[in-house]
């Protein structure tokens, strides 16, 4: 059996129960989650950010659409309360956008300044921040949200190689990662590019869910859809 983990989306685990895992995402894996805007990506990427923590999973999540501030609010929304957990550590957050607002927020133990246009020095802070969750846990978790900015910001193919270097990190220390992208946002090479180069795919668009992973073993793909609605409790995906 592939070993997973729990992804905290009500429904999800269920939903990918086959002959060869328990359900839930594969565990030390890297997944992209995209498709159109407002579909319940960040929700998806917060969802499963809060339950890993629930669960004693520190958590690095690298923010770069948004700043802590609004990562806090968004989260408060769905009564998913993170303050404990940054003070305890927990969770080590890389804020890559609130300086370019112009916001003075000063670097702590686990919360990072960076800047989207800077990918050198973001990568220097993500492997700072990979080494402190990898220390207190080595089922740790990574988020990424999103490609959308750094995109915005850079080149293509620096996007791509600052991605390249997030990924081997994570995978080698055998975290589990999750990248958010709003499809559209780079030219069609860029995005299967983008594609090519993660273990899993989820696909959310507004109504429905798609989800692939590629079994190592035996190099099938195996998928998994169903519908899913966004709730005040978060997303909840229906039984089939």
């Amino acid at each position: 059996m592939i070993p997973t983990i729990e992804s905290g989306i009500p429904g999800f685990d269920e939903l990918t129960v086959s002959e060869i895992t328990e359900g839930g995402i594969p565990e030390k894996s890297t997944t992209l989650i995209y498709g159109p805007p407002k579909t319940g990506k960040s929700i998806f990427c917060n969802q499963f950010t809060y339950h890993g923590l629930l669960n004693l999973d520190p958590c690095l999540y690298v923010t770069t659409d948004y700043g802590i501030k609004q990562l806090q609010s968004n989260m408060m929304d769905f009564q998913w309360l993170i303050q404990n957990y940054i003070q305890n550590q927990t969770l080590y957050i890389i804020d890559g956008i609130s300086r370019l607002s112009g916001a003075k927020l000063e670097d702590t133990n686990n919360v990072k300044q960076s800047s989207v246009g800077n990918s050198s020095d973001m990568m220097v802070k993500i492997g700072i921040g990979t080494r402190s969750v990898y220390k207190k846990s080595n089922h740790f978790r990574s988020v990424l949200d999103s490609l959308n900015t750094l995109l915005a910001f850079n080149p293509d193919q620096m996007v791509i190689r600052l991605l390249k270097a997030y990924l081997r990190r994570i995978r080698e220390a055998g975290g589990s990662g999750i990248i958010a992208y709003t499809e559209g946002n780079a030219n069609q090479e860029t995005e299967n590019i983008l594609k090519s180069l993660f273990d899993n795919i989820i696909i959310l668009d507004g109504k429905n869910i798609h989800f692939e992973f590629l079994s190592e073993s035996n190099d099938e793909i195996h998928k998994f859809e169903s519908t899913y609605t966004i709730t005040n409790k978060g997303l909840i995906i229906k039984k089939k």
